[in-house]
Formats: structure tokens, C-alpha cells, sequence
């Protein structure tokens, strides 16, 4: 009996050791970021609106492109599909060549119109995210590591910059800007009132990433890490930019992907409003407005509901999307 059973037992430990190694494999440690890749992965809502931004974009930044195909740009006029009072003959100006018809007045082509004006919204919005989340993330690391009265007057001049109303100033600084520096309204050339727009939703905007991520470094200044890198010698940059930076990018993440779909809803109100992106270039928010003067004829409210909706539809993804990531990043926060 003693024989057989030797060789039983290291069967039976070679058994267990194949399946402590696979169920160590199974379970090896996941970082944070690869827990919220996988939990984003998972989730539909994500996989939709990723899938439906990522078409929105290869529409709009391949609209150059697109309009070699189809035969037609969004600067092309097309008086003959307009009668004798600029209005769009038939269902508004449809036909083979125009799929979503023409603008009144001048003929100019609506999808070419659309594809181009998420281009420059959708530009302008990711452009100045970034730059309002890097500053708001530095300005509220500095002053939450700093403290004392550095960190008492930040805060009392984002107070005072969140008071402001952001509409009447755009409203009332544009103009005035244009005039002194640009000589005026007028055509000129894309980048320069993109800059201008993008320098009035910046003043207004990077406050909210400074409060987000100076309550994150209030909690982190007096951990180990960091009074370990003071006592070896660290200066204030690089204790910010080495060591608080880098463990705060998920809410840094979470505010960027939040701040895209507010910043292309503000710049379509500018445009509405006309103080957006000047003519000829193609903007979302001036077809929306172009449409509302339109509204006695058939193509007015066409073009208001595609205008409206296409905003609609850029602002839902982006913010849905913006919500999957922070419930990626944390779990609790949808509970």
C-alpha cells in the first residue's frame, strides 16, 4: 500500500501547483487606470457614444475629402437652385447633388455647411479644453500645495470671475476686441477669430478645474509621498508636476471630458448670438441662427431641426460619454 501511495501524493501536488499557478495568472494585479479601461470597455453606453463621436469625426475632419466626392464645398454658391426671391427651389433646393438642400440667399450647401461647422466647433471646444483644464489643473495644484495667502486669494478671484456674467461680457468684449485689434468685423482668415473665441471661452472657463483639482491636492499635500519629497530637497514645481500632478489625472480626465460639450454648446450660443466664428466660414451656431430668420419658409425649420439637432446630438455624446468615463474612474460615483 505504502508504494502506491507515494506516487498518488505528488500527482496530486503537481495538480495543485497547476492550479495555483493558473489561478495566479488569473488574479495578477491590475493598475487603477487598467481597472477603468476595463470597467469603460464594458460599458454600452460608452461603446455607443464613442462609436457615435468617432464617426461625428471622421464626417468632420474629413470633410475635405467628403466634398471632392460629392462635388460640392461648403463656400460653393448655387444661385440656380434659388428662385427669383433667393429661395430654394422645391423641398429645399434638394436634389441629387445637394442631399439636404441649399441655403437661402446665397445656395451655399447645407451637409457641406454642417460638416465644416462641427469641424470648427468641435475644433475649438477640444483646443481650449485642454488648455482650461492644464491651467485650471495648475493653478489649483499651486494653490492648494501652497496654502496660506496665495491659496486666499485664488480662491477669492475665482469667486469673483465665477460672479461675472459670462454672456453680457462675451457679448459687450468681442466687438470691442474686434474693433481696437482687428480693425472691425470682416472677412479674415479662420485661426484668427477661432483664436479670438477661444481666448473669451478660456477667461470664462478654467475656473471649475482649479476648485476640482485643488480640493484633490488639499487632500494629498500631507501624505507620505510628499513629505518624503520635501525632506529629500524637492522644490514646489517639482513636487506639483512630479508628485501631486500625476496622482490626480483621473478627476483631471473626468473634467476635460465634461468641459468639451459645455465648450461646444458656448461657442454655438456666441455664434448665435454673432460674435462666433466670423463669415464665410461655416459655424453651427450661425445656421441655427441663419434658420430662425428663415422660419416662414419650408427650409427655415428644415434647417433649424438639422442645425439644432446636430448641436443636440454633439453635446448628448460628449457629455454621456464624459459620464461613463467618471463612472469608470470611479465605480461609487454612480451609486
Amino acid at each position: 500500500m505504502s508504494g502506491t501511495m507515494e506516487p498518488i501524493a505528488e500527482a496530486d501536488l503537481t495538480v495543485v501547483e497547476e492550479i495555483s499557478e493558473a489561478e495566479a495568472k488569473k488574479f495578477v494585479g491590475r493598475s487603477p487606470g487598467q481597472l477603468a479601461w476595463a470597467r469603460l470597455k464594458r460599458d454600452r453606453t460608452a461603446k455607443a457614444t464613442f462609436i457615435t463621436i468617432v464617426l461625428l469625426m471622421v464626417a468632420a475632419y474629413g470633410a475635405p475629402l467628403w466634398s471632392l466626392i460629392y462635388g460640392s464645398d461648403a463656400y460653393k454658391q448655387n444661385p440656380e437652385l434659388l428662385d427669383s426671391g433667393a429661395k430654394p427651389l422645391g423641398f429645399a433646393g434638394m436634389d441629387g447633388t445637394h442631399w439636404l438642400g441649399v441655403l437661402p440667399g446665397n445656395g451655399e450647401d447645407v451637409l457641406m455647411q454642417l460638416l465644416y461647422g462641427i469641424r470648427t466647433s468641435v475644433s475649438i471646444a477640444i483646443i481650449t479644453a485642454i488648455v482650461v483644464v492644464a491651467l485650471g489643473a495648475i493653478v489649483g495644484a499651486f494653490s492648494a500645495f501652497v496654502g496660506g495667502w496665495l491659496d486666499a486669494v485664488i480662491n477669492w478671484f475665482i469667486d469673483v470671475m465665477l460672479s461675472l456674467p459670462f454672456l453680457i461680457i462675451a457679448l459687450a468684449a468681442v466687438p470691442i476686441v474686434t474693433d481696437l485689434l482687428l480693425g472691425g468685423p470682416g472677412e479674415r482668415p479662420l485661426w484668427v477669430s477661432a483664436s479670438m473665441i477661444m481666448i473669451v471661452l478660456l477667461i470664462f472657463s478654467w475656473m471649475g478645474a482649479a476648485r476640482l483639482v485643488r480640493g484633490q491636492v488639499m487632500s494629498l499635500r500631507e501624505r507620505e509621498f510628499i513629505e518624503a519629497a520635501r525632506a529629500a530637497g524637492a522644490g514646489p514645481a517639482h513636487i506639483v508636476f512630479k508628485q501631486i500632478l500625476p496622482n490626480v489625472w483621473a478627476p483631471i480626465l473626468v473634467s476635460f471630458s465634461m468641459t468639451v460639450p459645455a465648450l461646444v454648446a458656448a461657442e454655438a450660443y456666441l455664434a448665435f448670438l454673432g460674435v462666433g466664428v466670423s463669415q464665410p466660414h461655416p459655424d453651427l451656431g450661425r445656421l441655427v441662427a441663419y434658420a430662425v430668420g428663415q422660419m416662414r419658409i419650408i427650409n427655415g425649420w428644415f434647417l433649424l431641426l438639422i442645425s439644432g439637432g446636430t448641436i443636440f446630438l454633439l453635446v448628448l455624446t460628449f457629455n454621456l460619454f464624459g459620464d461613463s468615463v467618471r463612472d469608470a474612474l470611479n465605480p461609487k460615483s454612480n451609486r
